[in-house]
């Protein structure tokens, strides 16, 4: 086979493999431990966060091994990128997907069958076809790696029916290849279902940790989510972003807004047509379009490296999906925004995309209930990390199984001052309403009841003569909104998931009316309520380089000049900008300044095979900048 020949000829070792493909010179976190493993003829199942490196975990050992590896991928979209990129680095590498042709198919397959590549992408639903079970039962698969292993598990928020066919294709090759696995959100059932569905065996299961430190996570509540948004825009005019919508709705508004106020913006969603979609998709990529509006429909395995800010126009249904979707950003590793804007109405939407959801239609009616509990149970973890006054990144990776300080200091939490405050008659007072208006309302009756609101419902419900009613009429609303849910959180009343949302009370009710039980807030201070501005934080790249240094104005021209180069060599080879290099990369050049290649190749992210294409270019650029 050609690329078992080429391969004994050069018998490169793991680490040249790693410098001359992928230019860098150590590997990160536990990367080799799950190489070596793999090498050695072993299952593996590794959890590392979006941004980590897991694909070359897989993809190094697939230029050790004997035989084809096999990359299970689930959209178009991924294994465009990752081919993209392997096939830029000088790497072999081909997809196989409904976005070819029938002719293109089948000359991809060919090429596969002569074993020009050592790495294929398929998507899941086409492991049981004919033709490609023809090829995969009359070749030599090595390995078999499931990308997004969470779209196997029914509990994950990435279900794909697809996918459930891996273990039954993997059964019927002449010999099991060796499995592995990769997702960078799993809880523990969503692990345990991994290794179940894909029939590992007796599997390495590392958790590399879920923690990115370079993204700064905010929650914020407005009343104008999208005056806010432009705000944020207008101080971030030279940086790529993401703004995810719940809704295609709202997508094609703001959308048309912003395209109004002046920003080079584009959309996505799945009521596009497909043209329209992958041509959006591409000016993003390809930086024509630095912005995108978009539902959850885009981004899984987006490997834009540039992106500086994902904003949430709105709340997400669940922590995986936010976490996923907020990990989009800084994939470089360069300092990275992730800012949510909330409103009570997301809570609503996401319960009727819950009750209405098809995509569990092929389950039976009890194992749907079930789900659809589930499903609203991590909607509540999702709203209260809008409500929590703790640190935001501590709860998301508590969520996921892992325990810290409760301190990042690089989130709008840990960012802002908090005082101590007894809330505990506040607390009373809402938890006597709920029980004197016989659990019956929602939490905007409850709260404009003690508040001494005079609207037509609250006179409607009779709720004008309620007891409490105007009780605590000098306590600001939002405040009383901040009280309640974080009884919420502390279980001493809850919210049912119905179309309703009635505030009920629990166990724990008796004891704040009965024993005394005194309730203390975090609160805001007043003067500390408004978020750190952006432009406080400093800009992404600066605060990237080591000891936390900034830019000269020279490097700051310098990287300018960088950034256009990569750009002409981008439109020229028709590639996106960051497959040619990373800003990371750029980021490392304007520091190093490197004069020749020698210099050059101890830049992170270039290659041998990298320089020889771009190398000569980069340090004609350099040239005339000094240390």
């Amino acid at each position: 086979m050609e690329r078992n020949q080429e391969r004994a000829e050069e018998h490169l070792d793991k680490y040249e493999i790693l410098k001359k493909y992928f230019g860098y010179d150590t590997f990160r976190n536990s990367q080799e431990t799950l190489i070596d493993h793999i090498l050695a003829g072993k299952d593996t199942l590794g959890i590392m966060p979006t941004g980590a490196g897991k694909s070359l975990c897989y993809q190094i050992p697939a230029l050790l091994m004997d035989g084809i590896t096999l990359v299970i991928s689930p959209l178009i979209s991924l294994m465009k990128d990752q081919v993209g990129s392997l096939n830029q680095a000088g790497i072999h590498a081909a997809f196989l997907n409904s976005s070819l042709t029938i002719g293109q198919y089948y000359k991809a397959l060919g090429f596969a069958r002569e074993g020009r590549y050592p790495i294929i992408y398929v998507a899941p639903e086409r492991l049981m076809t004919e033709e490609f079970l023809d090829f995969a039962l009359n070749s030599k698969i090595a390995m078999v790696a499931v990308d997004e292993a969470h779209c196997v598990s029914q509990w994950g928020q990435d279900f794909r029916p697809g996918y459930l066919k891996i273990a039954e294709f993997i059964e019927k090759l002449p010999k099991r290849p060796v499995v592995s696995a990769f997702t960078a959100t799993a809880t523990k059932e969503v692990r345990d279902d991994i290794i179940d569905m894909l029939m590992l065996r007796s599997p390495l299961v590392l958790t590399t940790g879920f923690d990115r430190s370079n993204l700064y996570f905010g929650v914020v509540t407005v009343r104008d989510r999208y005056a806010a948004i432009q705000n944020y825009l207008r101080m971030h005019k030279e940086d790529s972003g993401i703004i995810y919508c719940l809704t295609r709705k709202q997508v094609e508004e703001v959308c048309e807004r912003l395209i109004k106020d002046g920003f080079s913006v584009t959309r996505y969603h799945a009521g596009l047509g497909d043209a329209e979609r992958q041509k959006n998709q591409d000016d993003f990529i390809y930086d024509r379009t630095p912005l995108i509006v978009c539902t959850s429909a885009f981004g899984m395995g987006i490997d834009k490296s540039n992106v500086r800010f994902v904003l949430h126009y709105g709340m997400p249904k669940n922590i995986e999906s936010y976490y996923q979707e907020a990990g989009r950003a800084g994939r470089d590793g360069e300092p990275a925004e992730c800012i949510l804007y909330y409103s009570s109405r997301d809570v609503i939407t996401n319960q009727l995309f819950i009750d209405n959801n098809q995509d569990n239609d092929e389950l039976d009616d009890v194992t749907r209930a079930i789900v659809k509990e589930r499903d609203r149970e991590r909607l509540k973890k999702m709203t209260f990390y809008c409500f929590t006054n703790e640190c935001l990144r501590d709860y998301i990776l508590r969520y996921f199984g892992e325990y810290g300080s409760n301190y990042c200091g690089n989130c709008s939490n840990c960012l802002t001052q908090f005082e101590q405050v007894d809330v505990t008659e506040i607390a009373r007072t809402l938890v006597g309403c709920v029980e004197s208006s016989r659990q019956r309302y929602g939490t905007t009756v409850i709260i404009d009841t003690v508040h001494g609101a005079s609207t037509a419902r609250i006179k409607n419900y009779r709720m004008d003569e309620n007891p409490y009613y105007g009780s605590l009429a000098q306590i600001q609303a939002y405040r009383l909104r901040q009280v309640l849910n974080h009884l919420q959180m502390e279980e001493y009343l809850l919210v049912t998931n119905d179309d309703y949302a009635i505030v009920k009370l629990t166990a724990k009710s008796k004891e704040l009316l009965e024993e005394g039980r005194q309730i203390v807030m975090k609160l805001a201070k007043e003067s500390e309520r408004p978020l750190k501005e952006a432009q406080d934080r400093g800009r992404g790249r600066k605060k990237g380089l080591p000891g936390g240094a900034s830019f000269t104005k020279q490097e700051e021209t310098l990287f300018e000049k960088l950034r256009a180069l990569r750009t002409e060599i981008a439109r020229e080879e028709k590639v996106p900008p960051y497959i040619v290099f990373s800003d990371k990369t750029l980021t490392h050049m304007c520091v190093v300044k490197p004069e020749d290649k020698q210099e050059m190749m101890t830049v992170s992210g270039v290659g041998e095979f990298k320089f020889e294409k771009y190398g000569e270019r980069f340090l004609a650029c350099i040239k005339g900048f000094h240390r």
